[in-house]
């Protein structure tokens, strides 16, 4: 990001592709060791377990639930194609915004063909370099003929971990159940010494800073420019952090190995929340009306936090170039100026004004499967129908031959007529 050399990018994507490679082949041999080992799967079967709940981002439990032939029901955001969405509810680019781009559901046109060009490419690479290498391991193990594109579409459930506050509106099906916070709570008791720390702040409040579990330290310039930019503030700081302790930090900044962030978010002495735009981390600011200043970092993450910006809710700092004064400007953008939290106040009420909890809609659906042995009768059967069938070009095409014989048909006969008429009067 800071060289800008599309040299570098494409060098770092060739190595994402390396890796995602590695990780598929070894991911192959777990699942070709589970399936061919007879006395597990038999062990599995003598179970008689009622549904395989899994996370479709990964190919195993789809496989392997789809291989014992129970009910499959998913805890999805991302498949191993794309956005969950987009493998089983019509999704019109003209409004849908493909994941990864960092658009809204208001599109000028040159982002319209933007989305639609990038989804081209992404379809495409899908189907000349990702889908061979599954088809050819579901030969394998059902026999020809099975697409493990239509394995991920036949799902009897997919448990959306996203609602409408956090996405845009969009199509869905029938057995797409939203459980976006599904995971939130309120807030418990703080640990005392972190209670006192927070109640020392006064009127000011404190900022949360955390990146995820899966970033522990910044570059030391980095780390160095946030820690100075925190220093200068009069709201204490809470910040995660497992990297050196920066040489900037000021005494208002408490930095730990772990927090508690649920229970932060949610404590009423809480301005902002500094995230790297995780799923997880924004719906948790969701439900307990935090404003987010996002860092962006790596996968779904920018595209998060994009979201949240149309939202009024959020403002992103950009990586590659933040600096302490860039960063402080940020903050006192966020802490001071009412719209953010405001907006986000209102979210949290929309969120939470619902007649069941998302966790409890999840068990309700799980069991269900139960009860019932699936969902087939929600489960559309587009996914069996070829594209041509699927979006009606075979009709359109018998359409416009017969518009185009009736067309042809018109104007031999007036040409007929008006060349007959036109010879009789020669004649005359």
């Amino acid at each position: 990001m800071r060289e800008g050399s599309v040299w570098t990018r494409l060098k770092l994507e060739k190595e994402m592709w390396d890796k995602s490679v590695e990780m598929f082949q070894n991911e192959r041999k777990l699942l070709l060791s589970v399936i061919e080992d007879q006395m597990l799967i038999q062990s599995l079967r003598d179970a008689k377990y009622d549904v395989f709940l899994t996370d479709p981002v990964l190919m195993s439990g789809t496989i392997l639930g789809h291989y014992l032939q129970l009910p499959v029901a998913f805890n999805v955001r991302w498949t191993v194609h794309n956005e969950g969405h987009f493998a089983v509810a019509p999704s019109p680019l003209s409004y849908v915004p493909l994941p990864m781009l960092e658009l809204s559901d208001h599109m000028t046109f040159f982002q319209r063909l933007l989305n639609v060009v990038m989804y081209i490419i992404t379809r495409l690479q899908i189907r000349y370099f990702v889908d061979p290498v599954y088809d050819d391991l579901c030969d394998q193990l059902f026999g020809p003929g099975v697409n493990y594109f239509e394995l991920v579409q036949a799902a009897d459930l997919w448990l959306f971990r996203v609602d409408f506050i956090f996405e845009f509106p969009r199509p869905t099906m029938p057995n797409v159940i939203y459980i976006g916070g599904f995971h939130c709570k309120p807030p418990k008791a703080l640990p005392q010494h972190l209670e006192d720390f927070v109640q020392s702040s006064g009127e000011h409040g404190v900022i949360v800073m955390s990146l995820g579990t899966m970033v522990g330290q910044l570059p030391r310039d980095v780390a160095d420019f946030i820690a100075e930019a925190f220093a200068e503030l009069p709201q204490k700081v809470i910040w995660r952090y497992k990297g050196e302790r920066p040489s900037t930090v000021g005494n208002n900044t408490l930095i730990m190995d772990w927090i508690p962030q649920n229970d932060l978010l949610g404590h009423p002495k809480t301005r902002v929340f500094v995230a790297h735009g995780g799923t997880n981390g924004i719906q948790e600011a969701i439900y307990h009306g935090v404003p987010i200043i996002g860092f962006g970092l790596v996968w779904d993450q920018p595209d998060n936090l994009a979201k949240m910006r149309v939202k009024g809710v959020a403002k992103n700092v950009n990586f590659a170039t933040v600096d302490k004064n860039s960063f402080l400007l940020t903050l006192k953008e966020v802490l001071h100026e009412p719209s953010y939290r405001e907006n986000m106040q209102r979210l949290s009420r929309l969120h939470r004004d619902v007649p069941v909890k998302p966790l409890d809609i999840a068990v309700f659906w799980i069991e269900f499967l139960m009860r019932h042995g699936g969902a087939a009768h929600l489960r559309t059967q587009s996914f069996r129908m070829p594209w041509y069938s699927y979006h009606s070009v075979d009709v359109l095409l018998l359409l416009l031959s017969v518009l185009l014989f009736i067309a042809f048909t018109a104007i031999a006969f007036i040409r007929y007529v008006c060349c007959g008429r036109s010879f009789k009067q020669k004649k005359h």
